[in-house]
């Protein structure tokens, strides 16, 4: 699965995710038109479980698209904070329930020109980059991962022409390593 399109068409879960100012809005209103329950967790994450509100997201039936902020705290933690208050070992397990799910992770990107002229000047841009390609390298591993450019999306996602189809369970085992 290389592209939205397939994604719409196989997944019953999409999390979609990306930098801040990205507008994801605008692709959540798109995944609405087509069926997807949109979904957000609490502005706050939970002080013991950060993961367990888009645990309870995750068990809606039908499709679902969660506006997501799991990677969005593994990127920024440790940049604003120091720290992450999302582990490793929780995000590995949040992106094995959307694969149990039959989901994927939507990297939203900044087309390629605005990104470079806008972040290269910004070191803290740069390593906001290198972040979350370094999340969802990680991340696919246990996870399909579909990356779209918000400058690319063109025209409206069509509905398939005959039923969905269901991606399997992904098969891969969580590792830690």
């Amino acid at each position: 699965m290389h592209t939205l399109h397939q994604a719409v068409a196989r997944c019953r879960t999409l999390v979609v995710e990306g930098p801040d100012g990205i507008g994801r809005s605008g692709l959540l209103t798109e995944l609405a038109s087509h069926g997807f329950l949109i979904r957000r967790a609490r502005e706050q994450l939970h002080h013991v479980d950060p993961c367990r509100p888009y645990h309870e997201l995750l068990a809606a039936p039908g499709l679902l698209a969660v506006d997501g902020s799991i990677i969005h705290e593994l990127v920024y933690g440790p940049l604003r904070r120091g720290h992450s208050r999302v582990t490793w070992i929780q995000a590995l397990d949040f992106a094995e329930a959307v694969a149990e799910r039959d989901g994927a992770l939507v990297h939203l990107t900044a087309p390629q020109d605005q990104t470079v002229s806008q972040k290269q000047e910004d070191m803290e841009g740069a390593d906001e980059i290198r972040a979350y390609e370094r999340a969802f390298r990680t991340l696919a591993r246990h996870v399909p991962v579909v990356t779209v450019d918000v400058g690319g999306l063109g025209p409206p996602i069509r509905a398939p022409a005959s039923s969905p189809f269901q991606l399997g369970r992904y098969t891969r085992k969580l590792t830690v390593g």
